[in-house]
C-alpha cells in the first residue's frame, strides 16, 4: 500500500518505471533519455527530485540496484532494473491513468472561479495578454516538436495532447475576450457595477437564484415586529 501512495502522486516516478521497463539504467541515463524525448514538457524533471524518486521506488521494492557501471573516466553509477512488483505496479498505474479521468486543479481554473472580483474591462485586458502568450507558446511547442520527427509518434503522444489542449484553450480564451470587448457577454453591466460599487446587482442575483432552481427572497415583506 505504501508503494501505491509513493508512486501514484508523482509523474516522475511513472517516468522512471517506464524507462526501466525499456532497459536497466542508472539515474543519469534515465534523465538523459527523458530529455532526449522531450519528457520535461510533461513532467517536472531535475536531478535532485529524480534521485529522491529512485530511492523511494527502491525502498518500496519497485526497482532494484543490480550493478555499478563506469563509463570512461566518469565515476561509477548504480544501475537499476524493474522488479516484478514494479512491472505490475506500472501496468496497473498506467491503466488507471489512461482509463479514469480525475479532477485536477489548475491555477487558471481557480482564477476563472473567482473572476467576478475584477471588472470586465480588466478581465478583457488580461485575457488578451493570455492570448498573446498562448500564441507564442503554441508556436514554440510546434517548433520543438518539429525537431523531434526522428522519434516515432508512439513517443510523442503527450506532445500532441498538450498542444491540442493549448490550442483549445486559445480558442476559448480568445472567444471570451472578444465577448468582453464587444459587450455580448451576459450581464456585463451588472458585473461592472458590482466590482466598482460593491453593490450586488438585483439582476445578477436573480440569475443566480434561477440557475440554482430557487426563488429569490421577498425583501418587501415587513420585518418581525411590524418594522
Amino acid at each position: 500500500m505504501a508503494a501505491r501512495r509513493t508512486s501514484i502522486s508523482n509523474p516522475l516516478a511513472l517516468a522512471v518505471l517506464a524507462c526501466l521497463h525499456e532497459r536497466p539504467m542508472h539515474p543519469y541515463e534515465m534523465a538523459s533519455t527523458m530529455r532526449e524525448r522531450g519528457k520535461e514538457q510533461s513532467i517536472k524533471l531535475n536531478y535532485g527530485s529524480l534521485y529522491t524518486v529512485v530511492d523511494s521506488l527502491a525502498k518500496n521494492g519497485l526497482i532494484e540496484a543490480t550493478a555499478a557501471r563506469r563509463e570512461g573516466r566518469r565515476p561509477e553509477r548504480t544501475v537499476y532494473h524493474l522488479t516484478e512488483a514494479g512491472r505490475a505496479r506500472l501496468d496497473a498505474w498506467m491503466s488507471e491513468l489512461l482509463s479514469t479521468p480525475v479532477k485536477e486543479y489548475p491555477q487558471f481554473e481557480a482564477a476563472l472561479a473567482e473572476i467576478a472580483v475584477l471588472p470586465p474591462e480588466q478581465v478583457r485586458d488580461v485575457l488578451e495578454q493570455r492570448v498573446e502568450i498562448l500564441e507564442e507558446a503554441i508556436a514554440q511547442e510546434r517548433a520543438e516538436t518539429a525537431q523531434l520527427t526522428w522519434l516515432p509518434r508512439l513517443f510523442l503522444l503527450e506532445n500532441e495532447y498538450h498542444l491540442a489542449i493549448r490550442e483549445a484553450e486559445l480558442v476559448w480564451v480568445r472567444g471570451l475576450a472578444q465577448q468582453l470587448r464587444d459587450g455580448s457577454f451576459p450581464l456585463m453591466k451588472e458585473w461592472d457595477h458590482w466590482t466598482r460599487t460593491g453593490e450586488f446587482p438585483a439582476g445578477l442575483a436573480a440569475e443566480l437564484y434561477e440557475a440554482a432552481g430557487q426563488t429569490p427572497p421577498d425583501n418587501s415583506a415587513p420585518e418581525e415586529g411590524g418594522r
